[in-house]
Parts: structure tokens; sequence; C-alpha cells
């Protein structure tokens, strides 16, 4: 699934980094594929090379709610292997 095209406001209740929300913002204006939660409705994952970003989109405004991040330690991994 793709997101967010167009202007995306990001809501960041958490405080991230202003870097961390701009990163995000850059992900998803770029065409990002989004990663459903399949216990959660409009809650998704996000990943670059490496961060995971886990966010809800608002299915009434389309805002995009960061709620966490953290490593993406999968794609550590494939490039660990790939230089070994």
């Amino acid at each position: 699934m793709t997101c967010c095209t167009g202007d995306i406001r990001i809501e960041d209740p958490r405080h991230h980094p202003t870097e961390t929300v701009l990163a995000l913002r850059d992900i998803l204006s770029g065409g990002a594929t989004i990663i459903p939660d399949p216990k959660r409705r409009d809650f998704y994952e996000v990943r670059s090379e490496s961060v995971v970003y886990y966010i809800r989109v608002s299915p009434v405004n389309g805002n995009v709610l960061l709620l966490a991040t953290w490593p993406n330690e999968n794609e550590r991994a494939s490039r660990s292997h790939t230089a070994s």
C-alpha cells in the first residue's frame, strides 16, 4: 500500500526530533510503501534503510500521527549478510 500524496500533515504528540519528522515526510512524499498493522485498523509501519516509523493515518482527514520509531534491524541484518 502506498500513502500520502500532496500536502502531508504529520502530527507528533511524542515530540520526536525535528529531523525524524522531516525524514518521515520525505519518505512518505516519495511514495513509500506502508505495511498495515494486522491488529489495528489505520495503523502502519513505514520502513527506511535505518528506521521503522509506526504511524496512524486518519481515515477522516488523512493526517499522519507519528507514534514511535525504532532501528530497522531487518535491513541491518540483510546488509551484514551480503557483506559477509
